[in-house]
């Protein structure tokens, strides 16, 4: 088997349950250097960066579920919306004041002004934030790939109603019990690691993929060899071509060991 790229979910897949990685995943990607091994996430690149400083210029970033990959600190792919699609989703949004978006973007993320709790929760998953006086100035400041709409008292499922009628250029997904997340309808990881295999000239039957759920169902979909975790979603475990063990039982590194 000559495997020259691996993709790896984080949550739920390569990270145990108390988000620690595997003990010998760093030496393992350090010293597999003719594999390029691509971290795909729905976390902002620079928040992919911090988690990952000691590894930053060994790894592949697929950032924003897909929206953004970054190598070396070379973008090398986006799926930028458009910035009518923005504005459209900001006007939206500006109507009810239990929401306040989230404008999420290549080089920062952006927020408007908002009580030191809502602040205090976009932080934790934002390490490159700006608090800024107008959001709609940040949409031609910056290449915008996705909004995150935080929502107050866990009502994200019942204010989808208000992104309805969107078109089909964008497409709103509940992504916590607070969070809605906007992004093009053709955002996915396995769209981002197609472009990353063109780039690098690697065919899919030489990649493997690694997912648990639904989140990565296009990812697995685009490596010719490709496992689900057994922790991983039912649907995720009909189009895997293999199972693996959990994430808190080793299940990644049972299969990249063999490599």
């Amino acid at each position: 088997m000559d495997i020259q790229l691996v993709a790896l979910d984080m949550d739920g897949t390569l990270l145990d349950s108390n988000k620690n990685l595997p003990v010998d995943f760093e030496e393992w990607v350090k010293s597999h250097s003719d594999i390029k091994t691509v971290i795909a996430s729905g976390r902002q690149y620079h928040t992919l960066e911090k988690d990952f400083v000691s590894l930053k210029d060994n790894l592949i970033f697929v950032a924003e579920n897909g929206g953004l990959v970054i190598n070396k600190d070379k973008i090398i792919y986006i799926n930028e919306m458009s910035k009518e699609d923005v504005r459209h989703c900001l006007d939206i949004i500006a109507e009810y004041p239990d929401m306040t978006p989230v404008l999420c973007g290549a080089r920062s993320a952006y927020m408007p002004k908002a009580d030191d709790e809502i602040i205090s929760l976009v932080d934790m998953y934002y390490v490159r934030l700006e608090v800024v006086d107008d959001i709609y100035s940040c949409v031609d400041e910056d290449s915008i790939i996705k909004i995150a709409v935080n929502v107050r008292d866990d009502k994200a499922e019942q204010s989808m109603k208000y992104f309805e009628d969107m078109g089909d250029r964008i497409k709103p997904v509940v992504s916590g019990s607070r969070w809605i997340d906007i992004a093009n309808t053709s955002v996915n990881k396995g769209e981002a690691v197609k472009a990353v295999l063109k780039s690098f000239d690697i065919d899919r039957g030489n990649a493997m993929a690694f997912g648990d759920y639904l989140n990565d169902y296009e990812l697995i979909q685009s490596c010719g060899e490709s496992y689900c975790m057994e922790n991983g979603h039912p649907k995720l475990k009909e189009i895997a071509k293999y199972i693996t063990a959990s994430n808190d039982d080793d299940g990644v590194m049972k299969v990249l060991r063999e490599l």
